[in-house]
């Protein structure tokens, strides 16, 4: 006993002591505009890889540090760099896989920001910039409790360390499936951390146990052959905004409920969480209502939501006395726990067919499909991560639901169907991710990278038959 407390106290000293420079190492991350999605000049995430991967190379812990790449299944096109990094188990012990990403969403307008957002900026105790929290953090999370268990323990620890930090989760991770096929062996471990979710609030830690899936997919309505004079013939044609309005109106009901006939819903209880509680993490201001039934975390948690998330239309700017002859949108929906995302997706196109108004004509791409994910918390490695949470946060960890999805994770399942999954994060409800002014609670940071590295020092000393 004296001597795993000696261990676990050297831990704690060694993952305090590190913060200011994990911190130091976050913000050179953060400058770096590692955005993935088509478009954007796909020379940032080749160098945010490179400074991971020698971030990896200088802890000196592992036998192995690539930058690798997958084919995108279906294409020629090679998906975005990967930091891939291993280190064999010895004498019995169990492997550990730790899961981040390195690309981030794009700003969107900057005039929102605060501070710029690929200039890391100190706040009110929080470290603005985009990537901050997601998921730049989560790396530097890893990084730091394995430099925490190296000086603490020293770097010759049995645990077996296999990382995986992926360049393009945010842009529908296309080539995740085909990664792991390629890199399997590599890959494979007795438990896997995925740093990519969040917290209950900034001092309570949380696993999250269940996230909803996705589909999302473009729809085109087009009701016209060309364009026409609204003032000639507006009245008696439908142009297609008026079709695209009638229509997306019919995905709710007046409580803003989803109304499509054949999304399911999970039947489980939900923590307590007032409206008051939602408006201040939400940023939903009084006089604008809430929408949905139930419980507010089991619409969040449990229920399926639709999204309009884009559009293409005639701009403001451009606006005149024109009848449309087509619109565009892009639809995103989540799915609740326990229903297949094409299942849902299918129930989806069928409302819209049916309900297309004038015989607007519907045509629908750029499908995407992302499955949801219900944790077996029974086993050993959960009860080791709560515990590891309670130490590192000196609050007892609660499990939690996440209405987001990680459409990923479905695929770890299937390539690795013996592997404990852990879904954890360093982000608390206010840091914004994929929002103007992304932060992170740098009280949550320095309480997940101890919690990480105790986690760690505990795996060290378990044999993986146990």
């Amino acid at each position: 006993m004296t001597s795993e407390l000696s261990r676990q106290d050297s831990v704690r000293e060694a993952a305090a002591s590190g913060i200011p420079s994990a911190l130091a190492d976050l913000g050179a991350l953060v400058r770096i505009p590692s955005i993935a999605f088509p478009g954007f000049d796909g020379e940032p995430v080749q160098r945010s890889a490179e400074a991971v991967a020698e971030l990896v190379r200088d802890t000196g812990l592992f036998e192995t540090v690539e930058i690798r790449r997958a084919v995108i299944p279906g294409t020629d096109e090679q998906g975005k760099p990967a930091v891939l990094a291993t280190r064999a188990a010895r004498n019995g012990r169990p492997t550990i896989l730790l899961y981040a990403h390195h690309d981030v969403q794009p700003v969107g307008d900057e005039s929102l920001w605060q501070s710029p957002p690929f200039e890391p900026t100190l706040r009110d105790g929080r470290l603005y910039g985009r990537g901050a929290a997601d998921d730049k953090a989560g790396i530097m999370a890893h990084i730091a409790a394995l430099r925490a268990m190296k000086e603490a323990v020293g770097e010759d620890f049995e645990l077996g360390v296999a990382l995986f930090f992926e360049g393009e989760e945010e842009a529908g991770s296309k080539s995740f499936a085909q990664f792991l096929s390629d890199n399997a062996d590599a890959l494979r471990a007795d438990v896997i951390v995925v740093a990519d979710s969040g917290n209950w609030d900034a001092r309570t830690p949380a696993l999250t146990v269940s996230l909803r899936g996705n589909t999302r997919f473009t729809m085109r309505v087009k009701t016209l052959e060309h364009a026409s004079h609204s003032g000639m013939f507006g009245g008696a044609v439908p142009d297609a905004m008026l079709a695209t309005v009638k229509l997306l109106a019919t995905l709710w009901d007046d409580d803003g409920a989803v109304a499509v006939a054949g999304l399911t819903e999970r039947d489980a209880a939900t923590p307590p969480y007032s409206e008051e509680t939602l408006r201040d993490e939400a940023g939903l201001p009084e006089g604008v209502s809430p929408i949905g039934r139930g419980t507010i975390l089991s619409r969040i948690w449990n229920k399926p939501s639709v999204t309009v998330t884009g559009i293409d239309a005639t701009s403001v700017r451009d606006a005149s006395n024109t009848l449309i002859p087509e619109v565009s949108v892009v639809i995103s929906a989540r799915i609740a726990p326990g229903q297949p995302a094409r299942e849902a997706y299918a129930a989806i196109e069928a409302h819209l067919r049916e309900h297309a108004p004038f015989g607007a004509e519907l045509t629908f791409s750029d499908h995407d499909f992302g499955d949801a994910f219900l944790v077996d918390t029974s086993g050993w490695a959960v009860s080791a991560a709560r515990e590891a949470l309670s130490e590192g946060y000196g609050v007892e960890p609660v499990d939690i639901g996440v209405g987001g999805s990680i459409p990923f994770i479905a695929d770890l399942v299937r390539e690795f169907p013996g592997a404990q999954i852990l879904v954890t994060g360093v982000e608390d409800p206010h840091a914004k991710a994929h929002s103007p002014n992304e932060s992170l609670h740098l009280e949550t940071f320095r309480n997940a990278v101890l919690s990480e590295a105790l986690l760690l020092e505990k795996l060290d000393r378990r044999d993986a038959g146990e």
